[in-house]
């Protein structure tokens, strides 16, 4: 089946309007995608926080449980934030808890107070009925998350409680059928659904909330108090990076030194699919990019290998391509054949050591956290990008080429002879 001609020039088209989006993102009206300039970077790179976490008016030393407790809720907060490079550790000699993680990419006055803001407080959550009397406490809601109601056709936030909490929800919820219950941290009023019936089984949901952004909210809070304390941040400090300022600068200098060496290879010994190789190369790229700085995905030193590694496995795809379709015009097909036979021979050796990078890049993502989850996505990003661009962009760049005339000589394709 033929492709057309103007395959190539939209590929090229969509490949430098998303490079224009990587390097300075998008802004128009409600949309506001952000590029490499407004990027994460991690501790090692840009500098940090440090802040110490400690019970507020509890009057006693939090347990080894408790401190637990508190240290997953505050990864589980960073985690949501997309903030990978952090360092949450427990003191039970003091009660605390030592948090140290990057600035956001807006930060400009490195304030170290304002940036704890970021993670907030750990305050204790409580279920009152309309007397004030304590229903539920935080530490009897198992998970809160946003999600979309089919039934009441709105966003609304689901809760799942303990056993304790289900079996004091339910005998709660029978009388208050028709009446609100509210939802406090500390003091403050963040929510006060109304009851419309009683609840058995132990499985909620608050409805009417406005939009995702809304119900996402209200979910964090629930979530972050289901401690029996509240916990405080303070004696905030700035961190410098750990591997100075002129780390990144150099970093993005060898990478721009070493994909211009990469190019200069490919085109010289591939020559056609080697130009091809390059426009994929580069598209794989922004792609890796984009799914960085738009999600505000933090980079770091690990992360920044993840995306090399995958990088040099798009290389080694579009390399085997080219190699495929040179082996295929030598042994005397046509071009047109040769491209086809070449991506089909080529696919099964590039899809099993991409499959397996991907299978290890997820276990990374799962049970991993801090740089094992930033390493892990930027791999997986990177690996679903070569499909992307190395085998699906590449081939139909390079078929859509071979049907002009002129690009038609096998020699442009590396063969040896013409046939």
């Amino acid at each position: 089946m033929k492709t057309s001609k103007n395959v190539f020039f939209i590929v090229v088209l969509i490949t430098a309007a998303l490079l224009y989006i990587s390097f300075f993102g998008l802004h128009i009206g409600s949309v506001n995608l952000k590029g490499a300039d407004e990027m994460r970077y991690g501790i090692d790179i840009r500098g940090g926080v440090e802040a110490t976490y400690t019970p507020k008016d509890l009057g006693r030393t939090p347990t080894t449980d408790e401190l637990e407790s508190a240290k997953t809720i505050i990864e589980t907060r960073m985690d949501a934030e997309n903030i990978t490079d952090r360092e949450v550790t427990i003191d039970e000699t003091n009660g605390a808890i030592l948090v140290r993680f990057p600035w956001k990419s807006d930060e400009k006055d490195f304030d170290a107070q304002q940036a704890i803001s970021e993670l907030g407080e750990t305050a204790l959550l409580t279920f009152r009925d309309p007397d004030g009397n304590i229903i539920l406490e935080g530490s009897d809601v198992s998970k809160s998350y946003a999600t979309f109601s089919n039934q009441y056709a709105c966003y609304v936030v689901a809760l799942e409680l303990s056993d304790a909490g289900k079996t004091k929800f339910a005998e709660a919820t029978g009388k208050l059928v028709g009446k609100k219950i509210s939802i406090y941290m500390d003091d403050n009023l963040i929510s006060d659904p109304t009851v419309e019936q009683q609840i058995n089984d132990g499985n909620a949901v608050i409805t009417n909330q406005k939009n995702l952004e809304e119900a996402k909210d209200l979910a964090a809070k629930i979530n972050s108090g289901s401690l029996p304390f509240s916990m405080v941040a303070n004696d905030a400090n700035i961190i410098s990076p750990t591997l100075g300022m002129n780390a990144l600068n150099i970093m993005v200098l060898a990478g721009k030194i070493a994909f211009v060496l990469v190019c200069l290879f490919m085109l010289f010994y591939y020559r056609l699919p080697g130009f091809v190789a390059c426009i994929a190369l580069m598209l794989q790229v922004v792609g890796q990019l984009l799914a960085l700085s738009i999600p505000q995905f933090t980079l770091t030193l690990p992360g920044i290998a993840g995306v090399i590694l995958s990088i040099g496995m798009g290389v080694d795809a579009n390399v085997i391509v080219s190699e495929r379709i040179k082996e295929e015009l030598n042994s005397g097909k046509t071009l047109r054949s040769s491209i086809d036979a070449g991506f089909h021979r080529a696919f099964s050796s590039v899809f099993d050591g991409n499959i397996t990078v991907i299978i290890v890049s997820i276990v990374l993502i799962i049970l991993g956290s801090g740089a094992m989850l930033s390493f892990g996505y930027t791999l997986l990003c990177g690996v679903i990008m070569n499909f992307v661009a190395g085998v699906t962009a590449s081939r139909l760049m390079i078929r859509s080429l071979s049907e002009f005339k002129c690009l038609q000589k096998p020699a442009l394709f590396g063969a040896r002879r013409a046939k």
